[in-house]
């Protein structure tokens, strides 16, 4: 299968305004990639590249003042299979665990775990420990978020989403991130392009936010947002919330003017094609 993603971003800031922005591929599915357009800004403006301490491919930019977009578009080979799903998979003791994964049973920005665990605990204490239990979690924060663009806000953490209920995917991502690391489950933060390909048809189109959980000696795909072994994730970032993985971080203020970002089978392409 092939599927074609990719971006075009849109923002406007009142001076010279310095950017990083993780809008690339992880280096894992580099050699997947069919084709891929260059990263083009306008007006033109020099672009620099590094990894940050997880991993994930950064770029830097100023953008000078006025209107500036940044776009690309670029074509990947999936397999096109399903989430992995293997209810055998287990957890296991902090003293088994890597080090590299200690880092995600911490609390962070958006992920509480001293306001939650007691709830965690309550709630999942009694389900049996491994892949049951994160579904658990996620069966449980699916149904108890109503999903609503409406009420996004980007300071909303775990525990504000379990008070009040309702978020976006982001949303969804951190409260099951927070509960499982209460129960000593390393989970981290997932953003990346997810398409509607052997599901309903979503318009538009917008970067996805998910979750992966540490489970039987490798890290597994959960959604707590859709719930859903989904077809054709393709990864764009990963780390402990939100805050370290932002789409586009602007050391000063912008206003975002237009967004648009496109995931699909070129077997099957949508009514609407991005060119």
């Amino acid at each position: 299968m092939l599927i074609r993603f990719g971006y075009d971003v849109t923002i406007e800031t009142p001076q010279p305004t310095p950017l990083v922005c993780l809008l690339s591929l992880r280096d894992e599915r580099l050699a997947d990639l069919d084709r891929q357009s260059p990263v083009t800004t306008t007006p033109a403006v020099p672009l620099g590249r590094y990894r940050d301490l997880f991993g994930n491919t950064c770029l830097r930019m100023v953008a000078p003042g006025g209107v500036f977009s940044i776009r690309q578009d670029c074509t990947i080979r999936d397999p096109g299979r399903q989430d992995d799903y293997d209810p055998t998979a287990r957890e296991h003791p902090i003293p088994e665990l890597p080090d590299d994964t200690l880092i995600y049973l911490l609390g962070s920005r958006y992920c509480e775990t001293d306001t939650l665990s007691q709830i965690a605990r309550d709630r999942f204490g009694a389900i049996p420990p491994g892949w049951g239990r994160v579904q658990a979690i996620c069966d449980f924060v699916h149904g108890h978020i109503r999903f609503n663009y409406m009420a996004a806000r980007v300071t909303r953490t775990a525990a504000e989403a379990y008070r009040e209920g309702t978020g976006v995917c982001r949303d969804f991502a951190h409260l099951a991130i927070a509960l499982c690391r209460c129960m000593n489950i390393p989970a981290r933060y997932v953003n990346g392009y997810l398409g509607d390909i052997g599901a309903p048809v979503v318009d538009p189109t917008d970067f996805s936010a998910w979750i992966e959980v540490y489970l039987g000696g490798r890290w597994i795909t959960f959604d707590p947002r859709n719930n859903k072994l989904r077809i054709g994730r393709t990864k764009v970032a990963h780390g402990r919330d939100a805050a370290d993985v932002p789409l586009l971080h602007s050391f000063g203020p912008h206003v975002l003017r237009g967004f648009r970002v496109w995931c699909y089978d070129l077997a099957n392409p949508p009514a609407k094609r991005p060119d």
